[in-house]
């Protein structure tokens, strides 16, 4: 028999950052996480707020499709992968921290789809147990990795290097063999990658590019640079988050039926 029914739209959380202005607190998403969820991936964005234990986790992890970690301005903060704090690796983002770091423990474990960007995939190897470069273009051997000064998106967004895909990864499985050109943008970088990662994507000067999690019961990749970015437009990002998408799909659907039953 044809299923006739309605496929649900997935609900997909984007963790919101948090910063302070006059006294008050704000809640922000970049627009264009929000837009590449909606109109790339065909699913429904939801802010999650950067309240901490405020939230339950589980629940929540129990009403979504997946999980997109965006970049920000901010960074992990370093006493998080067991550094003292220093300048370099200001601005933080504590209430981001508190919420992300347990939270993609838990949908890793619960096979919540997840696609971690920028300070995403950061924060997705702190959670795991991996180390952080405030700064890597004061790395000896590695290149400037970050935004150039303009004001021009296009420019600021536009390619800048190739990376290389591990041979036998998911990320290759999604965009081919590679390389592939990424407009990546960033001056925090992994130092140590966690036990349970695997690196997926390397830049020129070796600076890690894509991590996966083998053994995750479901979709779980994360990438250093910004799919996100007229994501409508880019083959590699269309391919990113249509991979993304379509576990999600499958996870709402899965969700229509228990809840059907």
């Amino acid at each position: 028999m044809t299923d006739t029914s309605p496929h649900p739209i997935p609900l997909v959380a984007l963790p919101a950052c948090r910063w302070e202005k006059d006294g008050q607190s704000y809640h922000t998403i970049g627009d264009k996480y929000v837009r590449a969820v909606a109109e790339t991936a065909g699913c429904l964005p939801m802010m999650l707020p950067s309240l901490g234990d405020s939230l339950d986790l589980n629940d929540l992890i129990g009403k979504l499709d997946g999980l997109v970690l965006t970049g920000s301005p901010s960074n992990v903060h370093p006493e998080r992968y067991g550094e003292a704090p220093n300048e370099k690796a200001e601005p933080y983002d504590l209430w981001r921290d508190a919420v992300t770091l347990p939270l993609i423990r838990k949908a890793a474990e619960a096979g919540l789809p997840l696609l971690a960007i920028c300070r995403g995939l950061q924060e997705l190897n702190v959670a795991f147990g991996g180390t952080l470069y405030p700064k890597v273009h004061e790395v000896e051997g590695r290149d400037d990795h970050r935004r150039p000064q303009v004001d021009d998106l296009e420019t600021q967004y536009g390619p800048r290097h190739p990376v290389e895909l591990s041979p036998d990864g998911p990320l290759r499985n999604v965009l081919g063999p590679g390389p592939v050109e990424v407009n990546s943008l960033h001056h925090q970088a992994v130092r140590e990658i966690a036990p349970s990662l695997k690196l997926e994507a390397w830049a020129p000067d070796g600076t890690v590019e894509a991590l996966s999690r083998p053994g995750s019961p479901g979709f779980l990749l994360a990438v250093q640079w910004h799919p996100e970015y007229r994501a409508a437009d880019n083959a590699v990002s269309k391919k990113v988050f249509g991979a993304f998408a379509e576990a999600a799909r499958t996870r709402a659907r899965l969700r229509q039926n228990v809840a059907g039953a």
